[in-house]
């Protein structure tokens, strides 16, 4: 169990120390993978930025993504296609579902992000980080579309998930680094003490502190034995 998304970041940030890394970016799925990959890259000392991600719900069942809306210069759409088959959606029914959750992608970028320039990851290393992965529905579009951005590895990078989940994710990424994996998962915050809902304006000041952080060249050196820390990793 983890104090909060801040203890899992370092905890994190430590594991993924041990790594070699080239020219590593750490990309945050908010809101709750932002003060987790906050504390990644200032372990790391590398550049943290936003991957905003939008599910399209199936008709009648919007926790089933048919598709997802990933933001980036361009967007890109990300289909689950063994859905859209098993729903028979043709080109006109799935314009409708993405273009109903366009709206909030675009507010979501305007909060986060403003004029902000997404940073390249084309021949780095990509570490995509959440607060945790359930299902791994999300992390796998976000790994999906990372792909066409050429980057040098894709790391999926989270504090908790189920073994099953970590398996599903070590097939799409080249490496899942993943702290816990219990065989009895129940919902990510019985994994934390302290696991608050985040607020946009949380998130903006959030990146604001790791982006200052970054720039002035400061580490943090947290006081982390990593040898004397039980954590697992599963690697791929």
């Amino acid at each position: 169990m983890f104090r909060d998304r801040e203890d899992a970041g370092v905890k994190l940030g430590m594991e993924l120390g041990t790594l070699p890394l080239h020219r590593p970016v750490v990309l945050a799925l908010p809101r709750g993978g932002v003060p987790v990959a906050v504390e990644v890259a200032r372990i790391l000392h590398a550049p943290v930025d936003l991957l905003i991600v939008r599910k399209v719900g199936a008709p009648g069942n919007p926790e089933l993504a048919v598709a997802a809306i990933v933001d980036g210069a361009p967007g890109e759409v990300v289909l689950n296609r063994e859905i859209v088959e098993a729903y028979a959606l043709d080109e006109d029914a799935l314009r409708v579902l993405i273009a109903k959750e366009r709206p909030e992608l675009e507010r979501q970028r305007a909060a986060y992000r403003g004029k902000k320039k997404p940073i390249s990851i084309a021949v780095k290393t990509a570490i995509i980080v959440d607060d945790g992965a359930a299902t791994g529905t999300t992390m796998k579009i976000a790994i999906r579309a990372l792909k066409r951005r050429s980057p040098r590895e894709i790391i999926v990078a989270v504090p908790v998930s189920p073994q099953e989940t970590v398996a599903e994710l070590a097939r799409e990424a080249d490496r899942v680094v993943c702290l816990s994996q219990p065989g009895q998962f129940r919902a990510l915050g019985y994994h934390y003490l302290r696991f608050p809902q985040l607020s946009d304006s949380d998130v903006v000041s959030a990146m604001d502190q790791a982006a200052q952080l970054y720039k002035t060249g400061q580490r943090q050196v947290p006081g982390v034995d990593a040898k004397a820390n039980n954590r697992r990793s599963h690697r791929c």
